[in-house]
């Protein structure tokens, strides 16, 4: 969705198996999300897009992840780094806002670790993950890129846990 650098998906996906224990594969999946193009804000519906990315996702995929280089939106927010449906199968980052350096002065934060943090923070609402209080988690909400830059790449214990119960949940085949 966009121009996004080869490069990037790469690294995305890489960071995203390591981190969830499931193989990764690169595939175009949406070209066009024009439909999703809010002409009054000048933003693109991130919803829209994650409807349309589960309805396209190849049905063997466990989890599917879009990485779009156009800024996102949903209704009550002025703009969102990613949105990921809770408990389901489809997840959208976006790196149009993480470009951005809030730390004039100081060591600039790559968009490569950004986009890892987000692609992660929101795969891991597709495992029923919720935001976490603790600073430093993944999970973590962020309203600002200074406050992706705090983060970790990584979950607190207690997410952690919760990822482990749900990827056994899985495995089982029991639905939770």
């Amino acid at each position: 969705m966009g121009e996004v650098d080869p490069a990037l998906c790469d690294v995305v996906g890489e960071e995203t198996g390591r981190s969830f224990g499931f193989p990764t594969r690169i595939l175009p999946l949406l070209e066009e999300i024009a439909f999703a193009y809010d002409i009054e804000r000048r933003q693109y519906h991130s919803t829209k897009i994650l409807e349309k990315l589960a309805e396209t996702a190849p049905p063997q995929s466990v989890k599917v992840i879009a990485i779009a280089t156009v800024d996102l939106f949903i209704p009550i927010l002025t703009h969102v780094y990613g949105e990921a449906q809770l408990g389901g199968k489809a997840c959208i980052i976006s790196t149009y806002r993480l470009r951005e350096n809030p730390h004039p002065g100081q060591r600039r934060i790559s968009l490569k670790e950004r986009a890892i943090k987000e692609a992660i923070h929101e795969l891991g609402h597709t495992f029923k993950l919720r935001h976490c209080p603790e600073h430093t988690c993944i999970m973590h909400y962020c309203r600002s890129v200074a406050d992706v830059d705090r983060k970790t790449a990584g979950f607190c214990r207690h997410c952690r846990v919760m990822m482990e119960d749900e990827l056994k949940r899985m495995e089982g085949g029991v639905q939770g």
